[in-house]
């Protein structure tokens, strides 16, 4: 960040530079980006700087005399020059929280799956997409690659989200369990709760504005039932808050090729849905 945009925010928030008498603003953002001479440091030195500049308003904290701010106080020019450094923040700090997360998964032996895994299958797509797609658990090809609805049932997945509109790159996959079962067996209740908290915070990074349910096992530990998978397709229901829709898992469409015509009414069930929220 430039000193002359960071005294342009600062000024337009009303809030007088606090640096020492003997120091310029310039000695200090000076001494604050010497020796940046690589691309990371450079960019450290701009969250030190945004840090400096937002955080005692964020806290409410007393600058330049008693006098207090937070975000709501300022003036549109001061919110609209401070948006750019806000969202730079922000994606520095998702990224931060996604690569934590994610380390945590490939490091996570809360139940006995971890001893038969080859990898841990975290999830894929786009971090941000409006669709997320939740199955059971990962398969031997997703095993063997670490990436979920791999093999023939992801190339069938990658046609049914396709029949909406959409490419695998814009929506996010992911499975409730991180790890293999062996031989593809049903997940049992203690590794889908072990692995519960990982999906939830994968959701709550994303804040996708709708879930599709893949498949019987994934539709009803998601959501918490057993009603059998023809009740629960054609509704729309809610997981943490976001709709969730059913839909058949393609593993099973390629064993029943009859089931298709069903399974395309889901994805315009799916897609009805989709466009109520956004109308």
């Amino acid at each position: 960040m430039k000193e002359s945009v960071r005294l342009q925010y600062l000024a337009a928030m009303g809030i007088d530079v606090w640096v020492p008498r003997h120091q310029s603003v310039r000695e200090q953002v000076s001494a604050e980006v010497v020796g940046c001479a690589s691309q990371t440091e450079a960019y450290q030195g701009d969250m030190v700087e945004f840090q400096t500049a937002v955080t005692p308003i964020l806290a409410s904290t007393e600058v330049a005399g008693d006098h207090k701010h937070d975000l709501t106080s300022l003036t549109a020019p001061a919110r609209d020059a401070l948006a750019p450094v806000t969202q730079h923040a922000k994606v520095y700090t998702d990224d931060q929280a996604w690569k934590g997360l994610q380390q945590q998964v490939s490091l996570c032996r809360a139940c006995s799956l971890c001893e038969t895994r080859t990898q841990t299958v975290f999830g894929v797509g786009n971090k941000h997409a409006s669709w997320m797609l939740i199955g059971e658990a990962p398969g031997r090809d997703e095993d063997l690659q670490g990436e979920p609805f791999v093999g023939r049932a992801g190339q069938l997945l990658n046609e049914m989200i396709r029949a909406i509109g959409l490419q695998r790159e814009q929506v996010y996959i992911a499975n409730m369990l991180k790890c293999r079962p062996p031989n593809n067996r049903d997940p049992q209740a203690g590794e889908v709760e072990a692995c519960h908290e990982f999906l939830t915070r994968q959701i709550g990074l994303i804040q996708p504005k709708i879930i599709l349910a893949v498949g019987r096992i994934a539709a009803q530990n998601l959501l918490n039932t057993t009603q059998p998978l023809a009740k629960l397709r054609g509704h729309q229901h809610s997981l943490e808050n976001t709709p969730l829709v059913v839909v058949h898992h393609p593993a099973y469409l390629l064993r029943s090729l009859s089931e298709k015509a069903k399974a395309w009414e889901d994805l315009q069930f799916a897609w009805s849905v989709y466009q109520s929220l956004e109308s």
